[in-house]
């Protein structure tokens, strides 16, 4: 990234126009032309957002800017499951878990796994901080252990949903894991995430101004809910196409979450292309972290509040792509180095993830 003393004026322009679109969308429904200019609208939000997360995350360094955008993703991911399922009542009780869960596979092993595929793609191997990524698998693995798959096996009420006191308990300990691992990853072992060894120049350009990275931060923000604004105005039609093409009603989940994630992958996939895969890494195993470190917090004091179910255990099929995934990211990322062999083996997951979700 070339430090510049000003915005591209597409930078700024894109979120605009996807609040543009966004506000005919809100009055005028059901025209395909209307449709495609709101999905154009999102991909140049999408592209946006991916900028000037770079932008502030070259001003405050690592492992800070990757925090910045995995953050801000997921607490505005949660205002809009937060959102839906208050507006949908008792049938949207699984919602958290679906959109969590599909956000975690496709983290974890399509942005994972391309990423790896294509830097070991450009440059051949590719080393990275194993004790970093060593302790943010471990807070992912228990983290999921204890908010969709324990839920199963609890006895008080019926699974997959858990007691008020379950829910109450599995919301702080989230809470916990994630604040611990924010402070491990910024404060106390800030060198387990940094990037070493990286040829791209751009890491020793440079920052920009103050006033450029505060705009970005700014603009960054707007990107990131025009993106889910859009995600969200668009779902109808995606669940209209996913009934008409005859596909189960989970492909929606995967298509609005993949939606969402766009921004961190992009961002994830040009580092990796850069030789800077411990930024890819950071950006991705933080999001996972986020979704679930934020979600479920939030979601367990909505729910306890209201009085209403909430579910959170995963079926069968879905606790073994979970196991298979945690299993090998945790071989693929303990030696501290990557090849082209194991971004395949993460994509392979993902792919039977996605056709075991379209063909159960």
């Amino acid at each position: 990234m070339a430090t510049s003393n000003k915005l591209p004026a597409w930078t700024i322009w894109s979120p605009l126009a996807a609040w543009a679109a966004f506000g005919l969308g809100v009055f005028v429904t059901g025209q395909a032309w209307l449709i495609a200019l709101m999905a154009i609208a999102l991909a140049g939000a999408v592209f946006a957002a991916v900028h000037h997360a770079e932008v502030v995350a070259h001003k405050v360094g690592e492992p800070f800017g990757t925090l910045v955008l995995a953050i801000a993703v997921t607490v505005i991911e949660v205002a809009l499951i937060v959102s839906v399922m208050l507006s949908s009542g008792p049938e949207k009780a699984g919602l958290a878990r679906d959109t969590v869960f599909a956000a975690v596979m496709i983290i974890c092993n399509g942005i994972v796994g391309i990423c790896l595929f294509v830097g070991a793609l450009h440059h051949r191997e590719q080393a990275f901080q194993a004790p970093g990524a060593n302790a943010a698998m471990a807070i992912l693995v228990t983290l999921l252990g204890l908010t969709m798959v324990l839920p199963n096996f609890t006895s008080t009420v019926p699974g997959p949903v858990l007691s008020s006191a379950q829910l109450a308990f599995s919301g702080v300990m989230s809470l916990l894991l994630y604040g611990c691992f924010v402070f491990v990853q910024t404060v106390r072992h800030r060198d387990y995430f940094l990037v070493e060894g990286s040829r791209d120049e751009s890491v020793h350009a440079p920052p920009p101004p103050g006033s450029v990275a505060t705009a970005s931060g700014v603009l960054l923000v707007v990107c990131l809910v025009a993106v889910v604004a859009l995600a969200k105005l668009l779902s109808p039609s995606v669940e209209k196409a996913v009934a008409d093409a005859g596909l189960p009603a989970a492909v929606v989940g995967v298509v609005i979450a993949a939606l969402v994630l766009l921004p961190e992958a992009l961002a994830a996939l040009r580092a990796a292309r850069s030789d800077r895969i411990q930024t890819s890494l950071n950006l991705a195993l933080g999001s996972a972290l986020a979704s679930i470190g934020l979600t479920i917090p939030t979601v367990a004091v909505v729910f306890i509040t209201i009085g209403q179910p909430l579910e959170l255990g995963l079926s069968a099929k879905e606790m073994v792509l979970l196991f298979l995934t945690m299993i090998v990211a945790s071989l693929t990322l303990g030696m501290g180095r990557t090849t082209i062999l194991q971004g395949v083996v993460h994509m392979v997951i993902f792919a039977a993830y996605l056709f075991l979700t379209v063909v159960p």
